[in-house]
């Protein structure tokens, strides 16, 4: 029978091609066993109004015609789809990350000094190896790339004096991956600075084994390292093994950034009067997670110094498991540390145990409860410890204005008010800046697994190793559509355009329809706002908004609010006053139940509950609302 079916596609599809070939006529209809033309049925049969249907979702039905889609359609019913992912992604649209351990070097070993300005993906294995003095400079590398991945293993190995500078590195990026694997290994002197390393990036992914390690005064500074980036991990194992003297700085490491997941492991093991500071480290953070196992471990004379780390940050949690275990004479310094809005989870588990000599570990305005276990009886020092609970923690933070000095994009967030004509105001950066995918045939998507449950299943079916970037992925996007609902919403994660419209007619009725901002014209600039118009008369309605999340295929994170106001307005040219865009706004009039750190706050000055906060609907974000 399903021999029989294929067959009848084919015989179909040529069926048109004859046609357009007898009539003469240049444009063939489309065939109706395209996943496109069965996406216009659905809607024909599920929309109860006549308006024009939209052009910016339809182009988002998956592309693959009669012939491919009864193809793939059969291949996970056979449990082989894995096997044929390549060419899935590729017909499909999707957004696929093939990593391949066995990337040649591109550039090869160089001994002179090397200006990378505007390069992108390349890998590095080897260079500089053995170079005397000099400098290389790497200045937005790889900016606004999708999937930038960098090999720079073996980087500087044995060199002397010489000078890594990495500014603006891997900026806007979705997924990046780079690794670092002995970076900078037995290197006497110079420096390694990376300055504006990854921010804004989505799902970073950071390799730094054995980075240098047995290195001598090879000072590393890592500033404005992955600041505002969201959900990722970075790995530091053995970094600075076997160093001597070797200072590093940490200096708004994670500032602002989501759910990043930082892990030291053997970090400064072995080393000899190491000097680490971790200055501002996940400040304004939410939920960071840190994992120091046997950092320093067995290090001679060693200075750590966490100074304001995790303040202002959203819960999170530290484990210091072994931490500077069996050092001799070293110094650990915690001042500020962890002065969070709302108590996270801290461990000291063998903290300090078996050193020996002057070891001192100093706690000053310490502000958690955390678990000391074995923990070092002797030159331990709790001066100013702060023993407090969450709501005096959130006292002191805005006391110090703290959460004030906290930077949200300008025009990221503004009142009902604004919305006026002739009103000027910052637009932010509404640009989409994720990769180009298409919906999934709901054929296709239903018969494919979507649970962290079964995360095993999806990172076979999509070729995602363990820890790789692609599991990363993965594991956001199946964490956020399986989070319970807050309070008063209703939400669903769709990857198919029927899914959507089943999702919008369920909360709002058949008689809807669905907007986004026209363009991206006016993003980060000033703009003048020309005639506005409140969806049902300006009166409080219901919507459904929809937002992407990065996965495999399209994927939208749609949900409903209560007390909401949308709004369309033209977007004019602040000198000519020309129109420019034409722009989609909501505004939620009940904040109550939002987070007091929330960037909103921040940008507007109040507090949950007191005020309303409106936003653009960005590019390829969408908000259905019942046609009025």
């Amino acid at each position: 029978m399903k021999i029989l079916f294929v067959f009848f596609y084919l015989c179909l599809s040529s069926f048109v091609v004859v046609q357009v070939l007898s009539t003469g006529t240049n444009k063939a209809k489309e065939n109706p066993f395209t996943a496109k033309a069965s996406l216009i049925r659905y809607w024909n049969k599920h929309i109860s109004n006549n308006l024009p249907k939209p052009p910016f979702l339809i182009s988002k039905a998956s592309p693959l015609n009669a012939i491919d889609l009864a193809k793939l359609t059969k291949l996970p019913n056979m449990n082989s789809l894995s096997s044929h992912i390549e060419s899935f992604c590729s017909l499909a649209n999707l957004f696929c990350l093939f990593e391949d351990s066995s990337k040649p070097d591109v550039v090869g070993k160089r001994n002179q000094d090397a200006d990378f300005a505007v390069y992108s993906s390349k890998s590095f294995s080897g260079y500089g190896r053995s170079r005397l003095g000099g400098v290389d400079s790497f200045k937005n590398y790889s900016d606004g790339l999708n999937t930038p991945s960098e090999s720079f293993k073996k980087y500087s190995r044995e060199s002397n004096g010489h000078i890594e500078e990495f500014t603006s590195y891997a900026k806007d990026a979705n997924v990046a991956t780079d690794n670092f694997t002995n970076y900078g290994s037995s290197a006497t002197g110079g420096s390694g600075e990376f300055n504006n390393y990854q921010e804004r990036v989505n799902v970073p992914n950071l390799r730094f084994t054995t980075y240098d390690s047995d290195g001598n005064n090879h000072k590393l500074s890592f500033s404005s390292y992955s600041s505002e980036t969201n959900s990722g991990s970075e790995a530091f194992i053995s970094y600075g093994k076997n160093g001597n003297a070797v200072p590093a700085e940490f200096s708004s490491y994670s500032d602002n950034a989501n759910t990043i997941g930082s892990s030291f492991t053997g970090y400064g093991e072995l080393g000899n009067a190491p000097n680490d500071s971790f200055k501002a480290y996940g400040n304004s953070g939410n939920n960071p997670h840190n994992n120091f196992k046997s950092y320093g471990l067995a290090a001679n004379s060693g200075i750590n110094s966490f100074t304001s780390y995790r303040d202002s940050a959203n819960v999170g949690d530290d484990s210091f498991q072994s931490y500077a275990r069996n050092s001799n004479s070293g110094k650990v310094n915690f001042a500020n540390y962890g002065k969070t809005f709302n108590v996270g989870n801290d461990t000291f588990k063998e903290y300090g145990h078996g050193s020996t000599g002057s070891t001192t570990i100093g706690f000053k305005i310490y502000g958690l409860d955390p678990s000391f276990k074995d923990y070092a009886k002797k030159g331990v020092t709790f001066a100013g410890y702060t023993n407090s609970s969450s709501k005096e923690i959130l006292a002191s933070s805005h006391i110090s204005g703290v959460s004030v000095n906290r930077w949200v994009e300008p025009g990221k967030f503004f009142r009902e008010s604004t919305l006026k004509q002739g009103n000027v105001m910052v637009m932010p950066d509404i640009e989409d800046k994720m990769p180009k995918r298409s919906f999934l045939p709901r054929g296709i998507l239903s018969k494919l697994p979507f649970s962290i449950s079964r995360l095993s299943e999806i990172r076979e079916i999509f070729g995602a190793p363990e820890n790789s970037s692609m599991e990363r992925v993965l594991i956001n996007a199946l964490t956020e559509c399986e989070r319970p609902p807050s309070q008063g919403e209703t939400k669903r994660c769709v990857g198919s355009v029927e899914d959507m419209i089943d999702f919008a007619t369920l909360v709002l009725g058949h008689n809807v329809t669905v907007r986004t901002t026209q363009n991206v014209k006016g993003s980060k600039q000033e703009i003048t706002i020309g005639k506005v118009r409140g969806i049902n008369g300006g009166h409080m309605t219901k919507s459904v908004s929809c937002h992407q999340s990065l996965y495999p295929y399209l994927l939208y994170y749609c949900h409903s609010v209560p007390k909401v106001r949308v709004y369309e307005a033209e977007i004019l040219d602040v000198k000519s006053q020309s129109k420019i865009n034409h722009g989609v706004a909501i505004c939620h009039l009940d904040t109550s139940a939002w987070s007091q750190s929330h960037g909103a706050f921040v940008a507007l000055g109040s507090s949950p509950g007191r005020i309303e906060v409106c936003h653009w609907i960005f590019e390829n974000d969408m908000s259905w609302t019942i046609v009025d």
